[in-house]
C-alpha cells in the first residue's frame, strides 16, 4: 500500500484472526509513542513496548524511514547474526493486539517532513477507522523519584476532560511531533488525549520503568482494560534502590531530593490542582528548543 510518496507495508487483517470486516465494528484506538525529544528516561516508548508485549500484539505495517530522517543524526546500526550482516534503519512500526482493540506505534521522532508523516498516521487511523487517538510522553521535572509519578492529561474534547479528568492546555510554544499529531487528529475530528508522566530531572539520563508504569496505569482506567504489570512493578522497585544507592553519597543531590519529597509530601504537586504541573510541561517543551 503507497500513502503519497511514502511505502508501507501493510499485512491483511485476516492474517491475524480477524475479518476486513471486523477493524471498523472494534473501532480500534491508536496508541502512539516517540523516541527522542517526547520520551525523557525512555519512559513513553517503554510504555508502548510493554503494552505490544501484553496484548501479544503483532506488526502489521512500517512506515518506511527515508524521506523522515537526517540519517547522520539518527543512524542506521550494523548487526550481526553470525556470519551474516544486516542494517536496521530507524524504524516506526504499528502493531495489532491480539483481540484488534489496540493499534499500537513505536516510533521515533522524525527530523524531516513532519507534515507528511503525520498525515500518513491520519490515514492509517482512517483506515481503520480508530475509535480515538492517544499519544504518550515523558518530562523531565522536579520530581522526587521516591514517589508517585504524575500523569499530566490533557485533550481539546471538553467530554473526554470531563469523563477522564484531563484538561485542555493553553501551551503556545514549540512541540514535538507528540503535539503535530494531536492537532492533526483534533482538525480531522478524530477523539485524541495525550498523557505526560514526569521523571526526575536528577537522574535525566537513566531509563525510567516507573514512569512507564505509571503511563500503563493511567491508561487501564481511561481505556478500562486489565493487564498484568508485574514486570515493571519488580523493575521500578530496582529502579528506586538504584537510585537510591546513587545519591546516598551525593550529600548535594540527596539535600535537593529531601527538598523535592517535602515538597511533594506538602501538596505541591497535587494532581486534583494541576497549574504548576502544566507549567512545568510547558517549561519543558520550550528548554526544548
Amino acid at each position: 500500500m503507497q500513502y503519497g510518496k511514502t511505502m508501507i507495508k501493510v499485512f491483511a487483517m485476516s492474517d491475524f484472526g480477524m475479518v476486513s470486516g471486523e477493524s471498523s465494528a472494534k473501532a480500534p484506538i491508536l496508541i502512539l509513542a516517540f523516541a527522542g525529544w517526547n520520551d525523557a528516561g525512555g519512559a513513553s516508548t517503554r510504555a508502548v513496548r510493554s503494552l505490544i508485549e501484553k496484548t501479544i500484539a503483532k506488526k502489521i505495517m512500517f512506515i518506511d524511514s527515508e524521506d523522515y530522517y537526517d540519517f547522520s543524526r539518527e543512524r542506521p546500526t550494523v548487526h550481526l547474526d553470525g556470519e551474516s550482516r544486516s542494517l536496521r534503519w530507524p524504524e516506526n512500526a504499528i502493531s495489532l493486539s491480539g483481540d484488534g482493540s489496540l493499534l499500537l506505534m513505536e516510533g521515533i521522532e522524525p527530523q524531516l517532513n513532519w507534515r507528511t508523516f503525520s498525515e500518513e498516521i491520519l490515514t492509517i487511523a482512517q483506515e481503520y477507522d480508530v475509535s480515538m487517538i492517544v499519544t504518550l510522553g515523558a518530562l523531565l521535572a522536579e520530581v522526587p523519584h521516591s514517589r508517585p509519578v504524575l500523569i499530566y492529561g490533557v485533550s481539546e474534547n471538553e467530554g473526554m476532560n470531563n469523563q477522564f479528568g484531563l484538561q485542555r492546555s493553553s501551551y503556545e510554544g514549540p512541540t514535538g511531533i507528540v503535539g503535530v499529531v494531536n492537532q492533526v487528529a483534533t482538525d480531522a475530528e478524530i477523539p485524541n488525549l495525550s498523557l505526560w508522566a514526569t521523571v526526575p530531572n536528577y537522574v535525566a539520563g537513566a531509563e525510567s520503568p516507573k514512569a512507564a508504569l505509571a503511563l500503563i496505569d493511567r491508561l487501564k482506567s481511561i481505556l478500562n482494560i486489565s493487564l498484568n504489570t508485574t514486570d515493571l512493578e519488580i523493575a521500578s522497585s530496582a529502579y528506586e534502590r538504584q537510585i537510591n544507592q546513587i545519591i546516598e553519597d551525593d550529600e548535594d543531590t540527596s539535600k535537593y531530593v529531601d527538598e523535592l519529597e517535602v515538597s511533594y509530601d506538602a501538596g505541591d504537586y497535587k494532581i486534583a490542582d494541576p497549574e504548576n504541573f502544566v507549567k512545568d510541561v510547558e517549561n519543558f517543551l520550550r528548554d526544548q528548543d
